[in-house]
This record gives C-alpha cells, structure tokens and sequence, in this order.
C-alpha cells in the first residue's frame, strides 16, 4: 500500500532580492520538506502588496527572480507545487469567510504585526489590509488542507491562529478543514553582515544574485572580533559573525579556521577574503540555473502555469465545499 504523504503550505512575499537568510532559513528547508511532504510553495504577492501598494510595480519583477532562486537552490517542480497566490482567487474568497469569524482583538494583539508597526515607519502599513493579513494566511494554509506549517518559533503565534479560526469555522459548518499543526524547523542563525538582524531595510545581507566582486567587498565590511586590536593577537572566535558563517556555510573549514585564529596564524582580513571566495564558489552554480530560468522565460511561466493548475484544482475543490457548508448554494440548472 502506497503511504500518503501529509500536505504542507509555504511561501515567501516577492519582496525584492533573496539573500543568505532566506536560503538558510527557508529554501535549505523547502528541500528537504518536498521528499517527505506534498509541499505546496507559493508567491505570497496579495501578502508584499499589502507593505509595498506604494512601490508595487516591483512586486512583477521580484516574483520572476525569486522563483528563479527557488528552483536554482534545488526546489523541483515534479515535486512541488510552486505557484502565484493572485492568480488563484480562492485565496481572497476563502480570507472573505475567515474574516467573519475573526474577532479585531485577536488581531490588534498579534505579535507580528506589533512588531512591523514599530519597524515599517517609512511606510504607511496602518491598513484593513494589513492588519487582516493573519486572516489571509490562514486561508492560504485551510486551502489546501495542509496538515503542517513550517514556521520558525516567532510564527507560532499566526498557526495558532489558523487553527482558532479554522476550529470555529468546523463549530459551526461543519468538520471540513483540519487544524494545521507546526512544524518547527530548526534553522542556524544567520546574523546580518554588521552583526544586526538581518534585514532588506538594514541592506547588511549578500544576496544569492550578488556578482562575485559584489560579495567580495561586502565581505571585507564584516564585523569580526572586536577584541582583537592587532594581527598578531590571539582572536576569540565566538563573538565573529565571520567565524559563524564558516561555521554555517563551510562547517568543514570550521575547526581548523578556529585553531588558527585563535593562535594568531590568520588574521581578520585574511579570513574575510578566504570567506568571501568560498562565499562566490558556493553561490555560483545557483546563479547559474538562476542566469537560465531569467534567459528563458517561458520555462519559468511553463512551471508558475503549471503550478497553478495543480493549485487551483485543490482549491476550488475546497470553496465548493466551503460554500456549501454555509448555505451558498448556487440556483440548479436544467
């Protein structure tokens, strides 16, 4: 007997660049899930229009290139379903029913959306939109039924949330969808180039498209050891954010690199050079398939098409049943 596999749901806001944070926090990630998982991965652009309405041309451009990266970093479209969020309007409806169960409280009190208030100052975010956002995810997540969410610890909050609004809504219409459960990854951090978070607005991160010369320069601006004032002082590789690359992107070079830092036989700079080439070889095969996908086009929108098909399918299956479950039942025909 063939094993079904369990259904999950991602996706990333076509926001501008991909760099490092996302391949080590989601796409590393997205790999691994599609063996296990039927994995539905999707362009969240209602979810980046509802920062970026003032900038929205970009959202086109950002959504071509980010696929891009997602197939070079090795996301397989045999595999998954990789499809665009606007171009399956169930998305919108099933948000619409959603939004009639959700109480304001539960969403002025979301920790996520405190938190982009205090950051997004430079833009007007203090919307409907906006504020609905959760309300939108959970449908993204009900839609297709997915049993699991991968989420890192400060997306919790949004799964519970899903899950209150998808066990009030079998309360009352009946047991159509299940309760999605997390799946906790545990993902390496990644600080920003400066040591900071990083963040598109702090612009402290390589992306995956950087040229090499690019990387090269931003690497030698790393922060390192702020203990070690001369080159031939003994270095304390714990507070380096270099160090934590190595330990990261090379985990290989990372001991001897230690060793050597620590009795002063590599210095910062030497060891920011080191790591910027070995940044620029690891990156330069995704670029590659990256460079190919954006040279064919039509390739890139055979496989979104396609995605969509698949994901469309699912989910209109849902939005008969969810009509019928309240009562919006279309007139027969003869």
């Amino acid at each position: 007997m063939t094993h079904k596999k369990l259904r999950i749901l991602s996706g990333m806001r076509p926001t501008g660049s991909l760099h490092l944070g996302h391949l080590v926090g989601a796409l590393s990630n997205w790999v691994r899930l599609q063996e296990e998982y039927q994995c539905y991965f999707m362009v969240a652009d209602w979810h980046a229009l509802m920062s970026e309405y003032e900038n929205s041309a970009q959202i086109q451009t950002s959504i071509y290139e980010n696929v891009a990266d997602w197939l070079a970093a090795g996301i397989d479209p045999e595999k998954s379903v990789i499809f665009i969020q606007s171009q399956v309007p169930e998305h919108i409806e099933l948000a619409m029913v959603f939004s009639v169960l959700t109480p304001l409280g539960l969403l002025e009190r979301c920790p996520t959306y405190k938190e982009q208030m205090r950051e997004l100052t430079d833009r007007h975010i203090a919307t409907y939109a906006f504020l609905g956002y959760p309300v939108l995810q959970a449908a993204d997540i009900a839609l297709y039924r997915a049993h699991a969410v991968p989420v890192g610890e400060d997306q919790l909050p949004h799964v519970e949330l899903t899950r209150q609004i998808v066990r009030k809504f079998n309360g009352l219409w009946g047991e159509l969808f299940v309760e999605p459960k997390p799946l906790l990854t545990q993902m390496p951090r990644l600080l920003g180039l400066d040591g900071r978070k990083m963040s598109k607005s702090y612009g402290n991160f390589i992306a995956l498209s950087d040229e090499p010369e690019v990387i090269a320069k931003k690497v030698q601006g790393m922060f390192t050891d702020p203990k070690r004032i001369r080159r031939t002082d003994p270095g304390h590789p714990e507070p380096c954010n270099v160090h934590r690359y190595y330990e990261i992107f090379f985990p290989e070079d990372a001991p001897a690199l230690e060793a050597a830092c620590r009795s002063a036989q590599v210095g910062c700079t030497e060891c920011k050079k080191m790591l910027g080439e070995k940044l620029i070889a690891f990156l330069s095969p995704r670029q590659e398939k990256r460079r190919e996908y954006l040279q064919h086009k039509k390739k890139l929108c055979d496989i979104l098409e396609a995605g969509r098909l698949r994901a469309q399918e699912a989910a209109q299956k849902t939005m008969t049943e969810v009509r019928n479950a309240i009562g919006f039942v279309p007139c027969p025909t003869r």
